[in-house]
């Protein structure tokens, strides 16, 4: 009676997985819709200056060890998702091309960077900072927008 009942389950449950793969009726189609929620200079002080001055903190010495390495690589990686939502908000009237081009260079030059902190290469990541910081400031002239980053600046 014990192998009649795991019988009947085994062919109950072959059944309701047929009728799930196929059998059933699609679901309709979810087609989403990105929309910017946060203001930009949200986004700028709350995202990629506070990871950027996070990781000028962490790079003033050589990271001691991996966990420190892998925080510093999540927050390189966090600048470059920045740079993603930054291209859901271009200027409304001229320099769209000037502004998705930058987002891009920062984009790339934080996932780079991101790479650079995987191989916890010491110097390497130092110069990588300074690029974004580069990358930063010139966007930041495109745009006149009176920031400037300056990595590792005496305080």
């Amino acid at each position: 009676m014990n192998a009649a009942r795991s019988l009947t389950v085994l062919v109950l449950l072959a059944g309701l997985a047929l009728s799930q793969s196929g059998h059933a009726q699609p679901a309709s189609k979810v087609v989403p819709k990105l929309e910017p929620v946060a203001e930009t200079k949200l986004l700028m002080e709350g995202l990629a200056h506070a990871n950027f001055k996070g990781l000028e903190r962490l790079l003033s010495q050589k990271p001691a060890d991996a966990q420190a390495w892998t925080f510093a690589r999540g927050q390189a990686l966090l600048i470059a998702e920045t740079a993603n939502l930054l291209m859901l908000r271009p200027p409304q009237k001229e320099g769209q091309s000037v502004w998705f081009e930058k987002a891009m260079g920062l984009r790339s030059r934080a996932a780079e960077l991101a790479q650079t902190l995987a191989k916890k290469e010491f110097e390497q990541s130092r110069v990588g900072l300074a690029l974004v910081a580069d990358t930063c400031n010139r966007c930041h002239q495109s745009f006149r927008v009176q920031a400037q980053i300056e990595p590792f600046a005496e305080n």
